[in-house]
């Protein structure tokens, strides 16, 4: 190795020793504005880090602004104990709105809204004429709806 690896290393653990003598607010302030990866990976830094990554403040700004009103809309109960676990609950487990007639959820890498709109709510030109269009339920779609 080079001599300037070593300098490197060196600049970077001066520089965390810095990083330790900042708050955790702060630190979690600074996270705040990365994304969701860059918040998990810098949990390993350090315990400071750690606990920053994990913070509420942290995990509400990759939440979009309108989550709550999104969330009140649903039929689900969410039950999350911090807004990470909310984050990754509406990541991996969409939810559903408007009764049932519309999904909702994150996409893990950047936050961004997903809605997933049912097909019986698109309006599709002779959409009721049996001669051109057949409506099949589908016990496997998340929008199937039991009569009895």
């Amino acid at each position: 190795m080079d001599s300037s690896y070593f300098s490197n290393f060196n600049q970077l653990i001066f520089a965390m020793d810095y990083f330790r003598l900042l708050p955790e607010g702060c630190i979690s302030e600074i996270l705040s504005f990365t994304s969701p990866k860059d918040a998990v990976s810098s949990s390993a830094i350090s315990r400071g880090f750690k606990s920053a990554a994990e913070s509420d403040v942290v995990w509400e700004k990759f939440l979009p602004s309108d989550y709550q009103h999104i969330i009140s809309k649903s039929d689900s109960l969410l039950v999350s104990s911090s807004k990470k676990e909310l984050y990754f609950s509406l990541c991996d487990s969409p939810i559903l709105t408007d009764g049932g007639k519309l999904s909702f959820s994150l996409d893990k890498k950047t936050g961004k809204k997903c809605f997933m709109v049912a097909a019986r709510e698109l309006g599709i030109t002779w959409g009721d004429t049996p001669q051109y269009w057949e409506w099949l339920p589908h016990p496997d779609s998340r929008f199937y709806i039991f009569f009895d």
